[in-house]
């Protein structure tokens, strides 16, 4: 044993802390109650055992991760702690750049590429003490609510194997929820972290947009884009505790250079401390996307524990607000960025979707500039219309998609699959519904597990909060914890 590792306890308690948050892992390894070598060995065999099943990671480093952990087992023994997460195992979204490592977005033409560099995001985690153990599973091009992919397969959901985990960062949310990590970093346009969160019972931040850096982010792990801002995409944490996702927000949030030679960011606070001190607005059903009636269900039974703590409630939509009107002008802004990113033989088959949506006069308008520009000052607009209202109430609850995790259905093309519920099928697209508000504004929504459908599936609530303002709706999700109870484990992943 050598002298680093004989400083932690010999009776190292790695089980008690399979289902733990990153912040007791972390607390455990400052105390020396574990190492961080023998903390990120268990998560290896974790992984080991219930990966195959689950098919979470797309790559792992399992080697590294061990010689990064025994440094920090090093450091922590000369007193030189890195910072919030020193020595605590995690694991990142494909799609962001690790040096070295595959970034293909699942695109079989990135299938051998490396990437130069570490992305933003994995920089500063490694700066604050993590141990990278390796990158999560996506869909194509990080487009569907399912993580499967040519070169990696699909992943499966540790609540129902023969569901999806979510898209399209569902490779993290399984990990996370099977317990095989402590924290990841996801991404979001259209749910991408809040629709796998909700699915598998887990707890993400869709951070106010440009508060975390999409620098290295791109197929193939490539930097020729600096990260500057696309409007709609963000990056954000994903974990099993509310507390995590702020502590984890405060280490990726604020800008890269060259911003940051000019700026600094500062975390507001949460706008309260108690339930009985804050004002929700909700809204639970509508035309846009009516949600099964076991989804509807565990909303409305968190919507009941909320109020019985003392929360002033105000149902509706903010005034100005029309659902259709902002789903229309985020689907074109949606529609419009991905024809703009993508390769040629891609372009046709996205036009030839959105046609199904808004019509042959909508997909004319993709190619007009003072189109484009007219809906881009309607998405201001809608910001503006929100913030209003964030006046009159501190959050706003809603469905996060209209169903629970979904059987595997990979068919193609994706607009013509159904989603089976108790109310009847459901067209697949209705589920960019209910996250587009925040998308399009670029406002915050934190999302909490708040309960079990019918068939024992997570249901996730989305809080959406002030621009600005992402400490508001991560402590509400942290509150309505203490009052209903947060992240519990899938059956079959115990000891």
């Amino acid at each position: 044993m050598d002298s680093a590792a004989a400083a932690f306890s010999s009776d190292s308690p790695s089980h008690e802390l399979d289902f733990a948050s990153a912040m007791e892992a972390a607390e455990a390894i400052r105390e020396k109650r574990i190492s961080s070598v023998e903390l990120t060995r268990h998560i290896f065999e974790r992984i080991e055992r219930y990966n195959p099943a689950l098919n979470a990671f797309a790559y792992q480093l399992k080697e590294d991760a061990l010689s990064q952990a025994r440094k920090a087992d090093e450091a922590l023994a000369r007193n030189e702690a890195a910072g919030v997460f020193h020595g605590v195992p995690i694991n990142i979204k494909e799609s962001f750049a690790v040096v070295g490592q595959p970034c293909t977005w699942g695109l079989p033409a990135f299938k051998d590429a490396r990437a130069s560099g570490n992305a933003a995001v994995v920089e500063r985690l490694l700066r604050a003490g993590a141990i990278l153990t390796g990158g999560t599973n996506v869909p194509v091009n990080l487009a569907d609510w399912q993580s499967s992919n040519p070169i990696y397969g699909t992943t499966n959901n540790p609540w129902d194997l023969k569901r999806t985990p979510g898209g399209s960062s569902g490779g993290s949310a399984a990990a996370l929820a099977a317990g095989l990590g402590y924290l990841s970093v996801g991404s979001d346009i259209g749910g991408s972290i809040r629709v796998p969160c909700h699915f598998c019972g887990i707890y993400g931040h869709k951070p106010t947009l440009d508060l975390v850096s999409l620098k290295g982010q791109q197929p193939g792990g490539i930097f020729t884009s600096p990260g500057f801002s696309t409007l709609l995409a963000v990056a954000g944490p994903m974990a099993r505790s509310a507390n995590d996702l702020l502590a984890a927000l405060k280490v990726l949030g604020g800008p890269e250079d060259p911003d940051a030679r000019a700026w600094k960011w500062e975390l507001p606070p949460p706008r309260f401390q108690s339930l009985k001190d804050v004002r929700v607005g909700y809204v639970f059903d509508d035309p846009i996307a009516p949600p099964a009636p076991d989804v509807r269900a565990a909303l409305e039974q968190a919507l009941e524990g909320v109020s019985r703590a003392g929360a002033k409630l105000k149902a509706g939509w903010p005034p100005g607000v029309h659902p259709p009107a902002l789903l229309d002008t985020y689907r074109y802004m949606l529609f419009a960025f991905f024809i703009g990113m993508s390769p040629e033989e891609a372009k046709q088959v996205l036009r030839q979707q959105y046609e199904k949506i808004a019509g042959p006069e909508g997909v004319e308008g993709l190619s007009s500039f003072p189109r484009w520009q007219t809906e881009n000052f309607k998405r201001l607009g809608f910001r503006a219309r929100w913030q209003s209202y964030f006046d009159e109430v501190d959050v706003f609850l809603s469905p996060v998609t209209f169903t629970a995790a979904f059987p595997h259905d990979h068919s193609q093309p994706q607009e013509l699959r159904s989603i089976a519920t108790a109310a009847g099928p459901r067209n697949y697209m209705e589920g960019l519904n209910w996250i587009s508000s925040a998308t399009l504004t670029g406002c915050p929504a934190t999302v909490a597990p708040v309960g079990r459908t019918d068939a024992g599936l997570p249901v996730g609530i989305q809080i959406m909060g002030p621009y600005w303002e992402d400490a508001t709706t991560i402590k509400f999700a942290d509150l309505l914890a203490r009052e209903m109870g947060g992240f519990a484990p899938p059956p079959g992943y115990g000891n």
